[in-house]
Parts: structure tokens; C-alpha cells; sequence
């Protein structure tokens, strides 16, 4: 991770982690909070799985950050596709914790795409360059050459 938007990213993906841990453990201990999780069973187990998902979004392995958008666009996206349509047939009805649901429903969705764009996208993944120590290990013009008389021994104090 070179750019700072990439941190960003990480870090916001772990700070809506830990609020979706708060969510559902106000939850289990019966708290009214600001949302609630729709299947809890389902909720735990996408957060045990999101911790092996975010430590290889930080090694940028595309295929953990395609699971993690997935495991999010599934569960999230239903969510919100169920909220939206109960808005939509009751209209009138709409209350804040409905709008605050779909908000951060929306937020699990739009995080996790922002992880895997900026891993797919990303150029330095494919062949990292770096500016510091490229000028010396791709330049053959400075690679050591032996002398046929050198001694050869690696020599081994035991």
C-alpha cells in the first residue's frame, strides 16, 4: 500500500468493522442502538470472516478483496434492497431508523467496492517499482564481477 487513499480505505474498513461488532453486540445484549442486524447468526459469522479478509486486503491479494465485496454486496445488498422496497410501498411511513438503516447498509456496500477497485485498479500491484534501490538492481552496469583469481571458499567459523 503506497497511497494514502489505500490507508484510508483500510482504515475506514476497519473502523466499520468494529461498528457493526458494536451493533451486534448491543444486539445480543438486547440495547436498542441506532440499527440492528437483520439475521445475527449471519452477522457473526461475516465479521469472524472479515478478519482473514482485511488482513489480505492489506497484502492486496485480489481474490480476499473479491470475497470481502461479495460476502458484503450480499448480505448488505439485500438489506437495503428490502428497505428500499418497503419504502417505496409505504412512503408515508417512514421513520429515522428506517433511513439510518438504509444509510449504513449502503455504507457496508459502497466501503467494500471501494477496497476492491482500489486493489484492482491499483498499478504497483502487478510490478512494483521502486525508485529507491531500481537504479542500482535493474542496472547490470553495476553488478559485481569476480576475478577468476578470487577465492570462491565461503569460509565457516564453527
Amino acid at each position: 500500500m503506497k497511497s494514502l487513499f489505500s490507508y484510508f480505505i483500510v482504515i475506514l474498513a476497519v473502523i466499520y468493522w468494529i461498528f457493526r461488532v458494536i451493533v451486534s453486540l448491543m444486539y445480543s445484549m438486547s440495547v436498542d442502538f441506532i440499527c440492528q442486524p437483520i439475521n445475527p447468526t449471519l452477522e457473526i459469522i461475516l465479521l469472524f470472516l472479515t478478519i482473514p479478509s482485511i488482513i489480505f486486503i492489506i497484502r492486496r491479494n485480489l481474490v480476499a478483496t473479491t470475497l470481502y465485496f461479495g460476502m458484503y454486496a450480499a448480505y448488505f445488498g439485500t438489506i437495503v434492497y428490502n428497505s428500499l422496497t418497503n419504502v417505496s410501498t409505504e412512503a408515508e411511513n417512514l421513520v429515522f431508523t428506517d433511513s439510518t438503516s438504509i444509510m449504513i447498509s449502503a455504507l457496508g456496500i459502497v466501503i467494500p467496492f471501494l477496497v476492491f477497485a482500489d486493489v484492482a485498479i491499483q498499478k504497483s500491484r502487478f510490478h512494483p517499482a521502486d525508485r529507491n534501490t531500481d537504479w542500482y538492481f535493474e542496472n547490470e552496469k553495476y553488478e559485481r564481477k569476480f576475478d577468476e583469481r578470487a577465492d570462491r571458499n565461503q569460509y565457516k567459523i564453527k
